[in-house]
């Protein structure tokens, strides 16, 4: 498997694009916004849309779902339902933030715990990780030791609860109770900033590290 982050829109959302090497097929993680930018990085990975995954329904993480699925004729995997009234509120979300008009879909699939999904010959777990939002989802590589964990957590960081239906006591459950126990050498794709491992966030995270002061 080989990936590339492409930092869209104004809040430097890490849309990703993971490519299956044996079949050339490609997932687009997260597409907040810039089209253009997402289309011109599909190109010169030189493999072709399969489909569409989304880990919350945050304008900035899924602004052009729609568009994109509809441009490229492909299906979209998540998140998990109870994100649907992010989803439906995704107009608002646009006028709110000064985004691009944004239409609100409906997933060919909602994801739930425990689901795989499939990108050619890849499979990723899912995992249900609410607290940033009530139906978040993380996709995981265990071949690859990667996981792409939206705003769950970052590198020194978390993602903010005080959101509709966030939840900070889930989201620390969901970092500590789901997340960790993937290991300390998986490496996380995060929807903003650097990318980080699980053992150094628990090292040295202020808000989840094993021994916080």
């Amino acid at each position: 498997m080989k990936y590339q982050i492409v930092p869209v829109t104004a809040f430097e959302q890490n849309c990703s694009l993971l490519v299956c090497e044996t079949s050339q097929r490609l997932a687009i993680v997260d597409p907040g916004g810039d089209i253009d930018k997402i289309f011109a990085a599909i190109d010169k990975l030189n493999a072709i849309p399969e489909k569409i995954l989304v880990t919350h329904a945050h304008i900035d993480h899924a602004g052009i779902v729609a568009e994109l699925s509809e441009k490229l004729s492909i299906p979209i995997e998540g998140p998990h339902q109870e994100d649907k009234f992010w989803i439906d509120m995704l107009p608002q979300q646009a006028q709110m933030f000064s985004f691009p008009e944004s239409r609100s879909f409906s997933p060919d699939r909602w994801l739930e715990d425990g689901d795989t999904v499939h990108v050619g010959d890849l499979q990723l777990n899912v995992l249900h990780c609410p607290g940033h939002t009530p139906g978040h989802v993380v996709f995981y590589q265990p071949e690859a030791q990667l996981a792409l964990v939206g705003d769950v957590i970052f590198s020194g960081s978390i993602g903010r609860t005080d959101f509709p239906r966030g939840n900070h006591a889930q989201l620390i459950e969901s970092i500590q109770q789901k997340l960790f126990p993937l290991g300390d050498n998986v490496s996380f794709i995060c929807g903003h900033g650097p990318m980080s491992t699980f053992g150094h966030e628990r090292l040295t995270n202020p808000f989840v590290a094993d021994h916080r002061g």
